[in-house]
């Protein structure tokens, strides 16, 4: 009896593509599937004319594959939901969290410097004990202008030797320009504050939700998370009143009621507790926030001041 013959070659299972059309153009890696293994980038041939580009770039924002409408829509409309996905590891259908704060905190301030109206400028009233507008004369030199405002301007507080020339300095700047040296200060310098404000707020909460234990970092990353989503929605709802300014008022009532709601639901969502317990620490998480913010304006107003 004959032995069986080996399949013949051209029967067997054919190995993987190794061709010179299937090699990764990045990094040079064989390529049997639509992306490389290697490097992550997509196989696809060069771009050789304004549709085949048009196409390209219309399939990256609309393919199903695209994490950006994803990852913005449950940013959105799911609070903590992007938090779980990314502690219980399904992190590649989503756009990485400290990527979309830095971009959607870039783009807010943007905006913010784009369309915010110009500083007003305040003098302290001795007399009455309160703050009030300034009185431009449109009559008067910058010189005078500031002479006018920055006269009395003194401090005789802690360390007034080193602080009094700062200040009297900084309200000749500000006087000098109406302030608008100083609303581009402030505005560059908020965003580098909310790196320090983030981390307490992450503070704050480690010592809310004690037991069961949750690591600090899983803290920072919900407010990341829900900070993106303030960014997001301030920009929208801003844009919106600049083309329907009437409902303006409206609006921000709604939208200060949707982030109460945003971020007490997304701790139930991250950390599953029930409502009595959630509602308690979200009390006070939002008198931290209102404390540390206030003290973190105040400071970056001041620094943003001395630094003109």
């Amino acid at each position: 009896m004959n032995a069986r013959a080996p399949p013949s070659p051209s029967l067997a299972t054919p190995p993987a593509a190794d061709t010179a059309g299937q090699r990764c153009e990045n990094c040079g890696n064989p390529v049997s599937q639509s992306y490389c293994g290697a490097c992550g980038q997509r196989l696809e041939p060069p771009v050789h004319s304004l549709p085949h580009f048009s196409r390209v770039a219309i399939e990256d924002l609309t393919h199903a594959d695209s994490r950006l409408w994803r990852t913005l829509a449950a940013l959105l409309f799911k609070p903590g939901f992007l938090t779980a996905e990314f502690l219980a590891g399904r992190r590649a259908r989503y756009l990485p969290p400290i990527r979309l704060y830095l971009v959607l905190s870039l783009a807010f301030f943007l905006f913010a410097a784009a369309t915010q109206p110009q500083l007003a400028g305040l003098r302290w009233d001795a007399d009455k004990k309160t703050v009030q507008p300034v009185e431009i004369n449109g009559a008067e030199s910058v010189q005078q202008r500031q002479d006018r405002l920055c006269g009395d301007a003194n401090y005789d507080g802690p360390w007034s030797a080193q602080l009094q020339p700062a200040l009297a300095r900084a309200c000749r700047n500000v006087a000098g320009d109406g302030g608008r040296e100083l609303r581009v200060a402030f505005l560059h310098n908020v965003p580098r504050a909310m790196f320090v404000f983030l981390p307490l707020l992450a503070g704050v909460m480690t010592l809310l939700y004690r037991r069961p234990r949750h690591y600090y970092v899983e803290h920072l990353l919900l407010l990341v998370h829900n900070h993106g989503c303030v960014f997001l929605v301030s920009m929208l709802a801003g844009a919106a009143t600049m083309l329907v300014r009437p409902i303006g008022g409206v609006l921000q009532f709604a939208v200060f009621v949707y982030f109460a709601w945003y971020i007490y639901h997304s701790m139930r969502v991250a950390y599953g507790q029930g409502r009595v317990p959630t509602g308690a620490k979200f009390l006070v998480l939002a008198g931290s926030y209102l404390l540390f913010g206030m003290l973190m304006l105040a400071a970056t107003s001041v620094y943003s001041a001395l630094t003109l």
